[in-house]
């Protein structure tokens, strides 16, 4: 009977415990419940507060910017031809041409101004041979014992004549000299006119093979003391280029006829005397053959390019200025013209 009781208690607390729990948890629940509730009612409150105050207020706009215009963009016509529709290529979209054309423009003026010259510097030097022509056929003159070298100019391819003996002991050689393909020296031979020593003048007699450059190989050129007539052209002195190596008259070695050098080492006046001679084939083959000098043509050889210079100047303006023209006038490709057409992207 005690144990019937005791087992019923331990039920009754069972159910106890078990009521209050789930009483707990009713009461739980409904308090979240509420809150729920009254945070609906929150939102639905401020919502409703919101929109009469939206209603009542004008809306203010997003952006300050003007509303974009309906324009129609290249891309909408069916005909537009994008500059992606090629491979990428570096093209100037800006200026056509840089300093390049400057230079381009500058050079047929240059050629322009060069050819113009050139027509002046024909004219002086057909003059000058015209000149010197006029002297070469008049007779020979006699030289004067004393002569002007200031005036030897105004003289240039006069023939003249002088008497007197070779000093062939002051004999120079001046050279290499190449004639008709071999080589040799031009002989050098200071003319004693007289009991004067200051008459003396400076003669070039001719060419002579290398093999004759010693004296004593050609006994028939070098008479000592016999008198001589000797005629030529009177010339202005050289002048020596920049290649021609200078003189070394201490050894005896001349490269180019410094006329003045050589008149102060043979005591003679500076005055440079080319020997002519009759151009007959048979007298030449003999003279080289014999060592003796060979003379020069008694003709004016100065040198008249000029007509060349005046073609080649004007030729190269016209040239140019073609070339000028047609880059000036030359069309955009037409990557270029894409570029410009899509320069606004």
């Amino acid at each position: 009977m005690a144990t019937s009781r005791s087992i019923f208690q331990c039920l009754l607390r069972t159910s106890q415990q078990s009521l209050g729990r789930r009483a707990t948890q009713a009461q739980i629940i409904l308090q979240r419940q509420t809150a729920t509730a009254q945070a609906v009612a929150a939102t639905r409150f401020t919502t409703a507060r919101l929109g009469r105050n939206a209603a009542s207020t004008p809306r203010r706009q997003f952006t300050t910017s003007s509303p974009r215009r309906q324009t129609q963009q290249p891309g909408d016509d069916p005909n537009f031809t994008s500059i992606l529709d090629n491979p990428p290529e570096l093209v100037r979209t800006g200026r056509r041409h840089g300093k390049g054309l400057i230079i381009l423009a500058i050079i047929p003026i240059t050629a322009l101004f060069l050819g113009t010259w050139q027509v002046y510097r024909l004219k002086w030097k057909t003059d000058l041979i015209a000149k010197c022509e006029d002297r070469i056929i008049r007779d020979p003159l006699p030289l004067p014992p004393r002569v002007d070298p200031d005036a030897i100019a105004d003289f240039d391819y006069r023939r003249v004549y002088a008497e007197g003996v070779y000093r062939h002991d002051q004999e120079m050689l001046i050279g290499p000299r190449m004639r008709d393909g071999e080589q040799g020296y031009m002989v050098v031979t200071p003319l004693d006119r007289g009991d004067d020593p200051s008459s003396k003048v400076l003669v070039n007699r001719g060419w002579v093979s290398k093999k004759f450059a010693d004296q004593r190989s050609r006994p028939d050129s070098v008479k000592q003391g016999q008198k001589v007539r000797v005629e030529g052209m009177l010339r202005e002195p050289w002048k020596k280029n920049m290649f021609t190596p200078d003189n070394r008259p201490d050894i005896g070695e001349f490269y180019f006829p410094d006329v003045k050098q050589m008149a102060e080492l043979t005591g003679s006046q500076p005055v440079w005397i080319e020997q002519t001679i009759v151009p007959d084939i048979i007298t030449v083959y003999d003279y080289e053959a014999r060592g003796i000098p060979i003379g020069r043509v008694a003709e004016v050889n100065l040198r008249n390019n000029h007509a060349q210079y005046i073609f080649t100047w004007y030729g190269l303006a016209a040239a140019t200025s073609i070339m000028f023209w047609l880059v000036v006038k030359k069309p955009a490709n037409q990557i270029t013209k894409r570029v410009r057409m899509n320069k606004s992207w």
